[in-house]
């Protein structure tokens, strides 16, 4: 296998634009992706032209305009090269508005009423900053979608505006420093969380079929308590899905570079190098989508849930996120001496403020009905939204505070492992805290409260604009200042110290953090309509229209369609959750009994003892009564939702959860005395611990 030949083989990237367009084609081009310029219309003709011959020459028939509406996924809509000259015959065409324009229907997706089914008209727009590439012989050009009168109605474009918004208060801020970058990219490593399990089982299971988590199921005789499978020896047969996974996403261009056993039973996880949040929020949704596809060549289900089964770890999407200039420095990086780096101080400071301010808008991009089972467990971070910092830099920033000298040598540098063999290994400048929302890691910030199966997009554009917002509020105060380092002391210190509260090293899970939390004033929004409602707070409406991100009337929309998500979610699961219990479980529960009923009347006959039999017999039947009754009161809970959005959703978590979790128990005590002949789905143990 030749790798360097095989990656990106089947994306349209610049060294193939560099071979294939004209030169003055090219340079308009790449002017467009660096600097934001607007393309040609001649221009677009000739790279359309140069794509389609591309993409015929690797096997193309049709391209789609690849875009990421408001559901979370990706969508296409299929059209052939195919065209008919003047003289009726057959030709392979593609022009320049095909590239840079499509019109999907916008009504049909979700738009929180800013599309009616009447009004369907929208666009997609192409993205030049992002590459085209083919999957299943299309060629997939990245695209923004709006609708007919401009709102935005996808995840890509307020990406795209927060990425200039970052871009542009950050150059205006190195400039304070004597530095003159053209451009500073929020840079993104999105590490990715998934469950394997056999398909066979999958298919059985109605529940994960149409929900993506086990809605029933008792607790295995063994989970992960045996810490066995992290960076475990991996599975052939696993290992053949990851070596087929890493040469899809290889020959995508995108960087698979690191995989290994996760916590849980067949949960694992890749990581790719950083890029630049456009595109690894686009290559991330490709991942996603060929984890499934992979998976299924190798006769597995890929389960992309937060919490697929209860009782072990989920899975999250750790979105590390980092600043570099287009000159490639870090400006996250402390170098050896962080006291005296004032650039990194600004802009750390420039984050801690940003996270203290939009505490909730961070909570609010990771919300969702299947996250809200994983925040706060033993493989997630609390809901509470807090910044660890490691035990260096929070000496640095006290020292700040309390205008104290610190030791440069207060921190040894390596670590001696006492041995002469192995080599000294260089020390961190802070640990690792794995209960943290928002952990410093060296030269980067990694977010861990995203779910796995959520579009990172939203959590960056929170997190762009906020930091943004920041750096803009501390250039406006620094630019006119006499003295700039007497004044950028100043402002350090002052912002520290106004901040502060958001820093916590310690254990997130502690029952003390959270009343600790409580004091300092954080917020702590343990259910996903709890932290939406604030999502149109006048704070974040202004934080969002003065950056030019989102418009008011775009916000809203966004709100509905988070609530109206969560809601369906919830009532999917109740309405799977009513059909398996009726249609599954209870009829194979009352089958066991009445088998039981039966011997037990035979072996009264031949005068045998029956005292097991009856309280089986008994016990058995009077869970089959409760589970009834149980099912009944969740079904007649679900009819009684409320049609009004917000009440809809505090419904669904007040109510028909509550109802879920009842029902639940009941049917796990069923499983767990029903004889497994009898039990009509597969079982944890089954599940989690195939062949």
């Amino acid at each position: 296998m030749n790798v360097p030949e095989m990656f990106g083989s089947m994306v349209f990237n610049d060294s193939i634009m560099r071979k294939m367009l004209p030169k003055s084609v090219y340079q308009s081009l790449k002017n467009t992706i660096n600097e934001g310029k607007a393309l040609d219309e001649d221009v677009a003709d000739i790279v359309a032209s140069a794509m389609k011959e591309w993409a015929v020459s690797k096997g193309a028939t049709h391209f789609t305009h690849w875009f990421q509406p408001m559901t979370g996924i990706t969508a296409e809509k299929h059209d052939s090269f195919l065209s008919v000259d003047k003289n009726g015959s057959v030709i392979m065409d593609f022009s320049g508005k095909e590239l840079t324009k499509g019109e999907p229907d916008a009504s049909s997706f979700p738009s929180g009423g800013l599309r009616a089914t009447f009004e369907a008209r929208g666009y997609t727009a192409w993205d030049p900053t992002s590459y085209a590439f083919i999957k299943d012989d299309t060629l997939c050009i990245p695209t923004a979608f709006c609708s007919y009168t401009g709102e935005i109605l996808d995840k890509k474009t307020p990406l795209l505006r927060s990425m200039d918004a970052i871009s542009r208060e950050a150059v205006r801020a190195l400039r304070l420093f004597g530095k003159h970058a053209k451009r500073v990219n929020a840079t993104i490593g999105a590490e990715q969380e998934y469950f394997l399990i056999d398909k066979k089982d999958y298919e059985k299971r109605l529940d994960l079929r149409l929900t993506g988590r086990s809605l029933i199921g008792a607790p295995s005789a063994k989970g992960q308590e045996m810490e066995d499978h992290y960076f475990g020896s991996i599975r052939p047969r696993v290992k053949d899905f990851m070596k087929d996974l890493d040469q899809e996403l290889w020959k995508l261009g995108i960087t698979a570079k690191t995989e290994h056993n996760e916590v849980a039973p067949c949960q694992h996880e890749m990581a790719p190098i950083f890029d630049n949040a456009n595109k690894a929020t686009d290559s991330n949704q490709l991942t996603m989508e060929m984890m499934k596809k992979v998976a299924e060549r190798h006769g597995f289900a890929c389960l992309l849930h937060e919490k697929p089964f209860e009782g072990i770890n989920g899975s999250g999407k750790h979105n590390n996120w980092a600043l570099s200039t287009d000159e490639g420095e870090n400006l996250l990086d402390p170098g050896k001496t962080p006291m005296e780096n004032a650039q990194f101080l600004f802009f750390l400071t420039a984050i801690i403020k940003a996270v203290d301010e939009y505490q909730d808008l961070l909570r609010i991009s990771v919300a969702s009905a299947g996250n809200d089972h994983r925040l706060g467990a033993n493989e997630a971070p609390p809901a509470i939204v807090s910044i660890f910092v490691g035990d260096e830099l929070e000496s640095v920033i006290e020292a700040i505070i309390e205008d104290k000298m610190i030791s440069k040598n207060s921190l040894s540098s390596h670590l001696d492992i006492g041995t002469s063999v192995l080599p000294k290994l260089a020390r961190d400048n802070s640990d690792r805290n794995r209960t943290s929302p928002f952990a410093f890691t060296g030269n980067k910030f990694e977010f861990r409260m995203p779910g796995s199966s959520f579009n990172i997009a939203c959590t960056n554009v929170m997190l762009n604009t906020a930091v943004a917002d920041a750096l803009k509020d501390f250039s406006d105060e620094l630019e006119g200042s006499e003295d700039f380092n007497s004044s950028l002391k100043k402002l350090i210190k002052r912002e520290l110290k106004k901040h502060r509260r958001i820093l916590f090293n310690g254990n997130g899970y502690s029952k003390e953090w959270e009343a600790e939390a409580e004091r300092r004033g954080l917020s702590n929004y343990k259910r996903t309509p709890d932290a939406l409602i604030h999502y149109c707070d006048e704070k974040n409406v202004a934080l969002f229209e003065r950056h030019r991100i989102y418009s008011l009337k775009e916000m809203e929309s966004r709100l509905e369609i988070s609530l109206d998500e969560y809601k369906k979610a919830i009532h999917i699961e109740a309405m799977t959750m009513i059909e398996m219990l009726r249609r599954q479980i209870l009829p194979s529960a009352m089958r066991f009994c009445s088998y039981l009923a039966s011997s037990l009347e035979v072996k009264e006959r031949n005068g045998l003892h029956v005292n097991a039999d009856k309280l089986l017999c008994l016990k058995l039947s009077a869970l089959c009564d409760d589970l009834l009754a149980k099912t009944d009161e969740l079904d007649e809970c679900v009819s009684a939702c409320p049609s009004e959005v917000e009440s809809a959703a505090f419904y669904a978590a007040d109510k028909i959860i509550v109802k879920m979790e009842e029902a639940r128990k009941i049917s796990d005590e069923l499983e767990k005395m029903t004889d497994k002949s009898f039990w009509p789905i597969p079982t944890y143990s089954e599940i989690l611990f195939y062949v």
